[in-house]
């Protein structure tokens, strides 16, 4: 059987060999990684061919970028086919950075949010992608990225461009979008030098700038004002900095320093998500928000986690596993090819989830999903109260098999029935 965290696809006699028991995954602290091996000799056999998980698009994981690191570190090559992604990194900035200038600085309205959100996010990026727009000091022409909605969203394309408050954070964006920039090209040129001393000095040069960047893009002073949008929007930019500065580290065969970065990172985001959502305000935030923190935990997270995985697992591997592992043929990883102008799947279940539930329930819901650990109190609420009320029934005998939208729907419920009854 195959584990249900697995990210990869490989060949037809791979997986043949998998669902037979022939061959099994190869797994690092319970998450699988891209490789499978005999089950009866431990041989390595193959590295995946392809990313399974669909759709593979994430917001701040360029895919190809991030799969073109678990390979570089199954194989130690392919250095410069990750580098080849960097261009997207800068154009997903760019996509990313341009919706805070759109969402502006404050409140924002609904209809305004629609205009950028997950599905328009993916859609102005595949545009970047096929040179149908251009990235300019780290924007886009919102007016020709927008050009077929309605009127009142060119309007507040204008409200937002004549806001000085807004301008002072626009000009540190580009500020911050150059360093970065600049950054990027450094690197590229440093991996040219052939002298590893020189090499390694550049690149340490290169962190340098790219730390800067990203304290420009964290800029605490600047994010205290924030929507929950405009803030969610200004982290994404920050998470994919920090997945360049952690190629830095891996680039110089820091290991130990690319995981702790990559876990970093991974409680950097989840902090961040909490906070964004104890920012929701409305509903109207609620529907950009939700389908977007989705996809980022059940995609950009979990690849994230993968890439941590191998790093840790190729460290404990021992001399001769690692000459056999250099041996083997390295198969190019495919991404899943998604049409970007199909909705997204975590826009059409958080409509259906909707439809079934209430603002504060699926608040509760998206805040279970960031930290699991916030479900507690509501259980035990829940618990009390189906035993007082006789409803014992609503009570699992187990609570790891509950979903969390039940959770928080259930909670909502008795908080309801115990604000009538008062």
């Amino acid at each position: 059987m195959l584990p249900s965290n697995l990210l990869f696809t490989f060949r037809p006699e791979h997986m043949a060999g998998l669902i037979n028991g022939t061959l099994k995954i190869v797994t690092s602290n319970g998450v699988a990684l891209g490789m499978v091996r005999d089950a009866a000799t431990g041989r390595f056999i193959a590295h995946a061919v392809g990313t399974g998980l669909n759709p593979l698009i994430g917001v701040v994981n360029p895919v190809g970028f991030i799969m073109g690191g678990i390979q570089m570190i199954q194989t130690h090559r392919g250095f410069q086919k990750v580098l080849g992604e960097l261009n997207l990194v800068q154009a997903s900035i760019g996509v990313l950075q341009t919706t805070t200038a759109f969402i502006g600085v404050g409140t924002v309205a609904g209809v305004a949010l629609s205009a950028v959100n997950l599905w328009q996010i993916l859609k102005l990026r595949e545009d970047v992608k096929n040179l149908r727009l251009e990235v300019k000091d780290g924007f886009l022409d919102l007016k020709q990225a927008l050009k077929d909605q309605e009127s009142a969203i060119l309007q507040r394309i204008n409200d937002v461009a004549n806001d000085i408050k807004f301008e002072q954070h626009r000009l540190v964006l580009v500020q911050a979008y150059g360093n970065f920039t600049q950054a990027v090209q450094r690197l590229r040129s440093a991996l040219k030098v052939s002298d590893p001393t020189r090499r390694n000095a550049e690149i340490d040069a290169v962190r340098g700038m790219l730390y800067q960047a990203l304290a420009e893009y964290t800029n605490p002073q600047l994010v205290a004002d924030l929507s929950a949008a405009g803030w969610l929007r200004r982290a994404e930019c920050s998470w994919l900095i920090s997945q360049v500065i952690i190629l830095t580290y891996h680039l110089q065969n820091e290991m130990n320093a690319v995981s702790d970065r990559l876990q970093n990172l991974q409680n950097q985001i989840s902090q961040d998500l909490r906070t964004i959502i104890d920012r929701c305000n409305s509903s109207e935030e609620l529907d950009f928000l939700f389908p977007e923190i989705t996809r980022l935990k059940n995609h950009d997270v979990a690849i994230l986690r993968t890439w941590q995985a191998h790093v840790d697992w190729i460290q404990e591997l021992s001399p001769s596993e690692m000459q056999e592992l250099e041996n083997l043929e390295a198969d190019r990883i495919e991404n899943v090819q998604v049409d970007v102008l199909i909705k997204p799947e975590e826009i059409s279940s958080y409509e259906n989830f909707k439809e079934k539930s209430h603002y504060f329930a699926l608040r509760d819901q998206l805040r279970f999903m960031v930290n699991p650990k916030s479900r507690r109190d509501p259980e035990v609420y829940i618990s009390q109260m189906a035993t007082n009320t006789g409803r014992k029934a609503l009570v699992p005998s187990n609570w790891l098999e509950v979903p969390d939208f039940t959770v928080a729907n259930l909670y909502w419920y008795f908080k309801q029935q115990e604000t009538a009854i008062s």
